[in-house]
């Protein structure tokens, strides 16, 4: 009995020291976003799996829809391996234009994005405890609620309110408060704040 009471409170012991080491290395807190910013207009830019109409006026022959490979690059009859990913669709079009005016007198050319996925690097990431973690195509004045939509919301082992976004801000990478549990849980809409394109959203494990 007396040796089983020894282990009982050695184990308490451990566990008293070793909570507070946990609770500090797992709370690093981080500045919170402003729910109130307003998004910066952005053009949508093209990127690999997009899909795109090229229209080209009075050559149907050469119009058609060709998806972005994983490569960035497209090919259309008379175009081959024009890089596509990173630009917006009006540049593309004047791209296309300038090849095909070797073969085609003055060429007028419309390009439409029909599937949208973006590059990677505007793409909105999602990792750790979200029920889908993914990535997912950044679009207009995006939250972080329809980010939780889209990935199906958090597990049931999720620290919520632990978990923060890492964003790219003139160049450095910084890292943001969130408080998901307030927001789906709780209902509290001052946690829903403004994503911005290539946010990672990163959703911690809860200790207990």
């Amino acid at each position: 009995m007396n040796a089983l009471r020894i282990r009982t409170v050695t184990w308490f012991s451990c566990f008293a020291v070793v909570l507070p080491l946990l609770s500090l290395g797992g709370c690093k807190t981080y500045p919170s976003l402003n729910p109130d910013e307003k998004p910066i207009a952005h053009d949508y830019l093209i990127g690999p799996g997009d899909n795109v109409d090229i229209i080209v006026w009075r050559n149907p022959e050469v119009s058609m829809a060709v998806p972005v490979r994983p490569d960035g690059k497209i090919t259309t009859p008379l175009v081959e391996d024009l890089p596509a990913s990173g630009k917006t669709s009006t540049e593309l079009a004047r791209d296309i234009e300038e090849a095909l005016s070797k073969y085609i007198q003055q060429p007028v050319v419309t390009v439409v994005v029909t599937e949208f996925i973006g590059p990677y690097s505007e793409q909105i990431r999602v990792i750790g405890e979200a029920a889908e973690p993914q990535a997912l195509p950044y679009r207009e004045e995006m939250t972080l609620m329809d980010v939780l939509i889209a990935v199906g919301g958090i597990t049931d082992f999720a620290a919520g309110n632990r978990a923060r976004i890492v964003r790219n801000v003139d160049g450095k990478q910084h890292q943001f408060s969130v408080r998901l549990d307030d927001l789906i849980r709780d209902g509290d809409v001052t946690a829903n704040v403004p994503m911005k394109q290539g946010d990672v959203l990163v959703i911690p494990e809860s200790y207990f």
